[in-house]
């Protein structure tokens, strides 16, 4: 009876241990569940992270980044080198592709291997757990963050593949000197894509990230090299290499570079001003975003014709000279800037000249002035007299009185050809007047040009101040036959996927009369070409001998400024020069320095660029006429000289001169 007892005592105690172990069984289950819900319910973690935005010139070369002091440059798995990738593996988690976020059986041994020690010897940290780390926490060391490190693992391996989380942390692990992720690290290290990483190479990046500070070989190669042995022996027991390539990369000598790829600006620091700008007015991103959104941001500059113009003026305005110097390079088809100089020394000042200075454009402002009064039935054959006035206005209640530079006049009537191209302004006084004085501060508004004209006789000689960028545009409107442009300095954003966020668009809306601006067009040429030299020399004679090929432009001066603009249809440039505080420029070869630098510029750009696309080619609906450049009659064989003249057609003198016949 006692036995009886004793054995129903026991199965009562089996079938209780079984309940107990089947209500564990199922509380386990259902807290595994709800771990798998509660993973779903939290959803893909976040892998955003800061990442240096790059800026790409025209032709897509890296000339500056943006950075909170971690350079980090995303890059994909497939373009990480195999050795690498091996490394990482072999010394940071072999069973990576086996395990699901934990190791479980590492856990036990470093546990193990710290209590018989007495102290923390063996980490037992997954890539995963270490990327969780690297991702979303701190480096503290309580029992909440490691519980919230578990927690983060999980979501890593419950939402992403392998090949996502590998990715995800050898782009974020810190190899030290500001370097973070396995690019970053290689460019610093060795100057070269993490792609085209040796095994020697990789081996010793790779053991970089247990202690920066201690395994870098630009601090210590002795304990870089043991590193790197020991991680050449753990891929060789992994079999990833043999024993004799382990002995090949342990004994190569490997050149360190010690330098990050990129800096803030290495050029052009003016236009990298200008981008950061646009990419928040016109893109509309915010400063964290631009700085570390991991951005591409493919700009129009062009690193040569940048470099070409920061050499000239090195060369042309010497170091002793106090002249400042605002200049913009721009493709008038597009409206894209080339190049931008802001200034002579942008560490001294970061004040964008090109950009931002609001200056007298002089007679810069003059084809503005006579696209108005062709316009208005002028041609360039309209006569007016070039002699000493003084203007009444505002009803006779004021005087002004232009003078001509030297004080020279012809006494006598001239075309407006040879007036654009000598500068007389008498005549730009005369024409502004005709038209009415609001007519110039209303056209210039069609090229683009915001800054506030004053509607005063003077507006002709340019006494009314404008932005440098706006005086481009404006030009290059000329030499785009009257299509609108805008500067632009971004063609493209993408984000670090390669997603476009912004995509310039150019506006090909047709402002101007196409036959017109080719004749101001042509008229500009005027002023290198000494066939319309009259009383005084056309204004670009000092340049014309210079030149490879035909331009369009207009020189410019008052006291305190000196300016050039031209243009062929295939460039535009602009170069202001001055002092910031408005001192009188007096000595002359401080004036040379605008015409100067744009000639050289422009001759250099073009240089090996195709002729075809700088040609200036005359639309339909235009004329060209053999013009006595004296008197704007059709010329005969019996004329002195002559200029081929565009018009447009039905304007065109139909009257032949009589004045160089013979006995006459």
């Amino acid at each position: 009876m006692e036995a009886e007892i004793k054995i129903k005592k026991k199965w009562r105690n089996i079938r209780l241990l079984s309940y107990i172990a089947l209500l564990m069984i199922i509380l386990i289950f259902i807290m595994f569940i709800s771990f798998v819900i509660y993973l779903k319910i939290l959803g893909p973690p976040p892998l955003t992270i800061p990442e240096s935005s790059l800026y790409y010139t025209s032709d897509e070369t890296v000339f500056g980044e943006s950075h909170n002091g971690e350079r980090r440059y995303w890059i994909g798995l497939e373009n990480i080198s195999p050795a690498a990738i091996q490394a990482t593996l072999s010394i940071e988690d072999q069973t990576f592709y086996q395990h699901h976020g934990f190791d479980v059986k590492r856990i036990g041994g470093a546990v193990l291997a710290n209590i018989k020690a007495g102290q923390k010897v063996q980490g037992a940290s997954t890539i995963t757990q270490q990327y969780a780390r690297n991702l979303f926490l701190t480096m503290d060391k309580t029992w909440t963050r490691k519980i919230s490190e578990a927690i983060y693992a999980a979501r890593l391996e419950f939402h992403y593949d392998k090949g996502q989380i590998l990715e995800g942390y050898l782009n974020t692990i810190n190899f030290g000197h500001g370097a973070y992720g396995i690019e970053a690290a290689s460019q610093y290290y060795f100057g070269k894509s993490s792609k085209e990483l040796t095994l020697a190479e990789a081996s010793m990046l790779m053991g970089i990230p247990k202690g920066p500070s201690i395994y870098s070989p630009l601090r210590s190669e002795e304990k870089a090299k043991r590193r790197q042995k020991l991680i050449l022996d753990s891929m060789q027991e992994n079999g990833y290499i043999e024993a004799e390539e382990a002995k090949r990369a342990t004994n190569e000598q490997l050149t360190y570079i010690g330098k990050h790829p990129h800096h803030r600006a290495d050029i052009a620091p003016y236009f990298y001003d200008m981008v950061q700008k646009e990419l928040k007015t016109t893109v509309g991103l915010d400063d964290r975003v631009i700085a570390l959104g991991g951005l591409q941001i493919y700009t129009t500059l062009d690193a040569e014709q940048q470099i070409i113009a920061e050499e000239i003026v090195d060369q042309v305005i010497p170091n002793s000279s106090d002249i400042q110097v605002g200049f913009a390079a721009m493709d008038p088809k597009t409206g894209f800037v080339t190049a931008m100089i802001g200034g002579r020394n942008y560490e001294e000042s970061a004040f964008n000249r090109a950009s931002q200075a609001v200056r007298q454009p002089g007679s810069t402002i003059k084809p503005f002035l006579y696209y108005a009064a062709l316009e208005h039935g002028f041609t360039p054959a309209t006569q007016l007299r070039s002699e000493k006035t003084t203007f009444e206005y505002d009803h006779g209640k004021s005087k002004y009185s232009p003078h001509n530079f030297n004080n020279r006049y012809a006494d006598d009537e001239i075309t407006m050809a040879q007036a654009l191209a000598v500068s007389d302004n008498i005549y730009a006084v005369k024409t502004h007047l005709f038209l009415g004085e609001e007519v110039l501060a209303n056209t210039v508004k069609n090229f683009g040009i915001q800054s506030e004209m004053k509607p005063v006789p003077s507006l002709a000689l340019g006494t009314s101040g404008l932005k440098l960028m706006e005086l481009l545009n404006g030009y290059s409107m000329f030499a785009n036959g009257g299509k609108k442009v805008e500067p632009t300095f971004i063609k493209r954003v993408e984000d670090r996927n390669g997603k476009v966020l912004y995509e310039a668009k150019p506006n090909q809306e047709q402002i101007l009369n196409p036959q017109l601006a080719f004749v101001m067009s042509h008229m500009m040429m005027g002023m290198f070409d000494h066939r319309l030299n009259g009383y005084a020399s056309v204004t670009g004679t000092s340049l014309a001998g210079k030149m490879s090929r035909d331009y369009a432009g207009k020189s410019g001066s008052t006291n305190t400024d000196y300016w050039m603009a031209g243009f062929t249809p295939g460039l535009a440039s602009v170069v202001w020069t001055g002092y910031d505080q408005g001192d009188e420029i007096t000595l002359t070869a401080d004036k040379l320095y605008a015409k100067n630098i744009w000639l050289q510029f422009m001759e250099r750009s073009i240089e090996h660029q195709p002729e075809e696309q700088h040609i200036f080619k005359p639309p339909a609906g235009v004329e060209a006429v053999p013009m006595d450049p004296e008197n704007g009659l059709w010329a005969t064989d019996m004329c002195p000289t002559f200029r081929l003249t565009y018009f447009l057609k039905g304007t065109a003198p139909e009257e032949f001169c009589t004045e160089h016949l013979l006995g006459l």
